[in-house]
């Protein structure tokens, strides 16, 4: 395989793609939607953010794009165990922070159930193989979730081994054979979509190599646009990119769904992301989209926790729509909250220590 010869000198300055920040927080607000609405409507049909899961698509498609431009031109100096060591201490935290708070929510689940079913033993190992991304789909009460104490942690997994595809192999691939490869993960994403007649896989046992073609294709399509130089100047702002984000999660379902959501994941989220990278901020827009790209990580690896409980409450009381409305709204405003105060207290002095540990090691 050659090496990496790219044409990117319009990313020479290292800019900060402030929307593309905004917009991943956007992403993570939508999941955690899609979330609440998927306990209230079981008919994804009827949820009117049933495509919501699809924002996983847009945050591996843009992991790919900053990876790229994070590391394409210094991976080389710094060495694959820096590579690694850096993207565990940017990652890892949230995911032990995410493991505990799963753990805590099933034990102590004030309208749970059941919990006299499961050994002390499977608990611990459970726990153990969450803390360290080991899929282990054997809790029932926890829908047989791969990560059965923070279900969002598979696709945490799967950004784990594109790093190690990453660090291994595809900085070193020339520009044409990750446009190959790229094609050949497209087809696997129409070959997923047409086969279970939607994306939105890759969580549990049964789906688990979904995740593994979802995170393929769209890891490498954000490559190659950082690769290919392929970012569209334009005006459209923020607020324009943030309503056509959301438009594809909210798109309508019909019998070509499954052609929907492939269409979606194979050109739209790469177009937003092009767009995205190329768009000008305006003024006034910049703190919050700076805010935005902090609290989406913290927000997609803390949520899910406090999800269990609200489904386990609305399926033994089922409150009527002002009170699911007035439940919902105050739970996410909260999740909002309780994700910054993560972050603040425990997420970044963590990383700045181990950060500041690794600094004087070398």
């Amino acid at each position: 395989m050659n090496t990496i010869k790219t044409n990117t000198t319009t990313l020479q300055t290292k800019q900060h793609f402030e929307i593309l920040d905004g917009l991943r927080g956007i992403a993570a607000f939508a999941v955690v939607i899609f979330h609440f609405m998927e306990w209230v409507f079981t008919d994804p049909t009827k949820n009117f953010i049933g495509h919501g899961f699809l924002a996983v698509d847009f945050f591996f498609c843009l992991s790919g794009f900053v990876i790229g431009y994070a590391y394409d031109n210094r991976i080389s100096n710094i060495g694959i165990f820096n590579f690694f060591i850096a993207r565990i201490i940017r990652l890892h935290p949230l995911v032990i922070a995410g493991s505990v708070l799963g753990l805590l929510a099933f034990l102590f689940d004030p309208f749970g159930e059941h919990l006299e079913l499961y050994s002390t033993g499977k608990i611990i190992v459970t726990f153990l193989c969450s803390i360290f991304l080991i899929p282990l789909p054997i809790i029932a009460d926890r829908g047989f979730n791969l990560f059965s104490f923070n279900a969002p942690a598979w696709s945490l997994f799967w950004e784990y081994i594109a790093n190690i595809a990453y660090a291994f192999i595809l900085y070193r691939v020339a520009r044409r054979y990750l446009l190959l490869l790229t094609i050949i993960a497209a087809i696997g994403i129409c070959f997923v979509g047409y086969n279970s007649g939607n994306l939105l896989g890759g969580w549990s046992g049964p789906t688990f190599w979904d995740g593994c073609a979802r995170i393929s294709y769209s890891f490498l399509v954000g490559l190659l646009i950082f690769r290919s130089n392929w970012i569209i100047k334009n005006k459209l702002g923020f607020g324009v990119l943030t309503i056509l984000l959301l438009l594809a999660f909210i798109v309508p379902f019909s019998k070509w769904n499954w052609l929907t959501e492939v269409l979606i994941v194979l050109f739209y989220f790469p177009l937003l992301i092009a767009l995205g990278a190329g768009a000008v901020l305006k003024n006034g827009q910049k703190k919050y989209c700076q805010f935005s790209g902090k609290i989406s990580y913290p927000l997609y690896m803390t949520h899910y926790a406090f999800l269990w409980m609200f489904g386990n409450y609305y399926i033994n009381y089922k409150p009527d729509t002002s009170q699911l409305a007035f439940v919902i709204i105050t739970a996410v405003i909260f999740l909002v909250v309780f994700a910054y105060l993560v972050m603040v207290v425990y997420d970044v002095p963590v990383r700045t220590y181990l950060n500041d540990k690794r600094n004087k090691t070398r």
